[in-house]
């Protein structure tokens, strides 16, 4: 049924907005949406407030877990569409913040958050307060509470409706995908409301018909004048002057003061629009946005009495006629003589217009700017841009990224330098050319001979295992491939120094054709964050004797190692322990403090790289080596057995610690 009345179902990836007309010929609007009371409420807020704004009707909007229904009065224009109920990601959540003061729920936690602060104190503490009487005090402190923005009472109620009764961030999360085209919004008309609508309704209706037994002080609550830089610390957002980005915002100031090529005064009738849009300005000012000399075009238009000499902020300056009464009833500027009378008729609000003027051509400024450009006391100013802020036409909070203290910003402007500081950050992490990162990574890495010097002896070969922990390369290539590559003066001794001294491990990653394995370097400090997991291996008792003998934390030389393995399992030979041994190395168990074990295993054998030949040996003479006897078995044990054998450490049992190792890992190792 809901499909033949709207011929589209609303899902998680399509909102649908119904508009049908009800039984007084009024309109109704009703947003299906499967996002719940928690992210339909706040929006709501926010529907209700840009009606207002566009067309001054009250939209009466309920929300519900479905949706959202609004009713509109009717018009002679059009009704509004979809575009009412979509909003920009980031003017959803300053909206909200600044509508929830004049809601009923903030006048309920309000109450709750005083009585829980002891502010409503009972006469008897044995009786209960009437509600009725509890509403009335807290009404009475909320008007009190009011007149100061950092009251904490105030912050904590609307921290709570913002965090625990609202999902603010699902809002916004939704809005960036409305803006982004992940989630459309359908817009249908019908004769009657659909099946879904139906229902909606239904909680509509009863949502109003007792609105008569809600307090007015819950209905209608103060209007709050928050102090926004509390409320921000208190919600935890990130301070906007640590986001925008200090290029964005000088180019769009030039932009926005006429001062760049392309928006500079190339006539008289271009003098005029700048003093039409920036308001009154000096001889120089007006010179610094023309492209050539206008005092010529100043004088033509002061000769066709369209623009006036006035004298603003203790300088001479410029203004149109149109600014006459303006700046009269506003700052108590004389009215030149000659000027047209229809230009000296009252006006409204004069201070707001000029502060508002002064906001729109300016980024973010303080309330002693404003009074300084305009001649006015620093209390009438902060007075008239409070005025704006409540309006929705100013905003105030923390913006130039080398500022200090609060300031003022235009909603728009601040929008457009959003917009452009999120444009800069992305161009930052645009991808190169393939060809760049080429370049790069080999530099990175300190390969000598790709822009790098290369690195030098220990200390080098520390910087090369730290950029590289945790990555496994064959045991073949790791010393003349990795860090000869690296290290210019590297040998053998230097990695053995490091592995002595307990500063570095090394660890393996499983076999490879031939003699050849994996094996990674490692930090001794946070091996425990990059060595590998260990795999699954079929154990003999051998195995088993091995790792118990070495558990105690203790690091043995092969020999003493095959008297523990074989008390343990009544006798073993070497090569049935050396196998072992090898099984729990490639299985990412056992270390040892040199790697003479593996330089011995690859080289006796097949292996994935070629290795440089060893250097000839001088041959001994014939009659020497016709004396040489036939050793004893060694009590070393076999060359691949060399060294103390020890046990890896375990691995941080945190998941997300080491995945964020990990993570760090990979940023150090490729840059990017």
């Amino acid at each position: 049924e809901q499909r033949e009345a709207t011929t589209t179902l609303p899902s998680d990836r399509t909102l649908l907005v119904e508009r049908f007309r009800d039984e007084l010929g009024d309109w109704r609007m009703v947003v299906h949406s499967p996002y719940g009371a928690q992210v339909h409420a706040p929006w709501a807020l926010a529907i209700g407030v840009r009606l207002r704004e566009r067309y001054g009707i009250d939209a009466q909007a309920i929300p519900a877990d479905d949706g959202i229904v609004l009713r509109i009065p009717e018009t002679d224009q059009e009704p509004p569409g979809a575009e009412v109920v979509m909003f920009e990601p980031d003017e959803i959540e300053d909206l909200v913040t600044t509508e929830v003061g004049a809601s009923a729920l903030f006048a309920s936690r309000f109450r709750e958050c005083a009585s829980r602060a002891l502010l409503l104190p009972r006469r008897d503490p044995g009786r209960r307060s009437p509600l009725w009487q509890q509403r009335q005090r807290s009404a009475q402190l909320l008007q009190v509470a009011s007149k100061y923005p950092s009251f904490p009472i105030v912050l904590e109620a609307v921290r709570e409706c913002l965090q625990d009764v609202y999902d603010v961030p699902a809002l916004v999360g939704l809005m960036r995908r409305l803006s982004s085209r992940e989630v459309r919004a359908v817009e249908v008309a019908t004769t009657a409301p659909s099946p879904f609508a139906r229902s909606l309704l239904f909680g509509y209706v009863a949502a109003f018909m007792y609105e008569g037994d809600n307090p007015i002080a819950e209905r209608r609550a103060a209007a709050l004048s928050l102090d926004q830089g509390l409320l921000a610390e208190l919600l935890g957002r990130a301070e906007l002057r640590e986001l925008l980005d200090p290029a964005a915002l000088a180019e769009l100031e030039r932009e926005l003061q006429r001062l760049t090529d392309d928006r500079r005064a190339r006539d008289a009738e271009g003098v005029a629009d700048l003093l039409r849009l920036l308001g009154p300005l000096t001889d120089d000012e007006v010179a610094a946005r023309s492209t050539a000399d206008p005092a010529g075009w100043l004088e033509l238009l002061r000769e066709s009495r369209r623009i006036v000499r006035v004298r603003v902020g203790g300088a001479e300056c410029w203004a149109v006629v149109e600014d006459v009464a303006r700046l009269r009833d506003g700052l108590g500027v004389p009215v030149p003589p000659g000027s047209p009378d229809v230009f000296t008729e009252p006006v409204d609000d004069p201070l707001a217009d000029l502060v508002g003027r002064y906001a729109r051509t300016h980024g973010p400024f303080t309330t002693s700017d404003v009074a300084d450009r305009l001649g006015l006391g620093v209390a009438v100013a902060h007075q008239t841009l409070t005025r704006l802020a409540a309006q929705g036409r100013v905003l105030e909070g923390e913006f130039r990224p080398a500022g200090a203290g609060p300031e003022w910003c235009d909603a728009e402007v601040l929008r457009r330098l959003r917009r452009r500081s999120l444009a800069a950050l992305r161009k930052e992490v645009e991808p190169v050319e393939p060809a760049t990162l080429g370049r790069f990574l080999p530099a990175w890495q300190n390969l000598t001979g790709a822009g790098s010097r290369g690195l030098r002896g220990v200390d080098g070969v520390v910087s090369v295992v730290e950029q590289l922990a945790g990555c496994p390369v064959p045991a073949s290539a790791l010393e003349a491939l990795v860090l000869g590559a690296r290290v210019v003066d590297y040998v053998p001794s230097m990695l053995d120094e490091l592995t002595a001294a307990g500063e570095v491990l090394w660890s393996g990653h499983g076999t490879l054709p031939g003699t050849d394995g994996w094996v990674s370097l490692h930090l001794a400090d946070s091996a425990h964050l990059t060595l590998p997991d260990q795999a699954e291996i079929d154990t003999t008792p051998v195995h088993d004797a091995v790792v118990e003998a070495l558990s105690g934390g203790g690091a043995y030389f092969f020999r003493s190692l095959s008297d523990l393995v074989g008390q343990a399992v009544g006798t073993t030979d070497d090569k049935a322990l050396e196998a072992a041994v090898w099984d729990l190395v490639w299985s990412g168990r056992l270390s040892n403090d040199t790697l003479t074990p593996v330089r011995a295993l690859i080289s006796g054998g097949r292996t994935t790289h070629r290795r440089r030949p060893p250097a000839p040996r001088a041959r001994l003479s014939s009659r020497r080596s016709a004396a040489r006897r036939p050793g004893l078995p060694s009590r070393t044990g076999p060359a691949t057995m060399a060294g103390r054998w020890t046990l890896l450490p375990d691995l941080e049992p945190d998941a997300t610690r080491r995945a964020h190792a990990a993570a760090e890992g990979l940023l150090e190792r490729h840059g990017v």
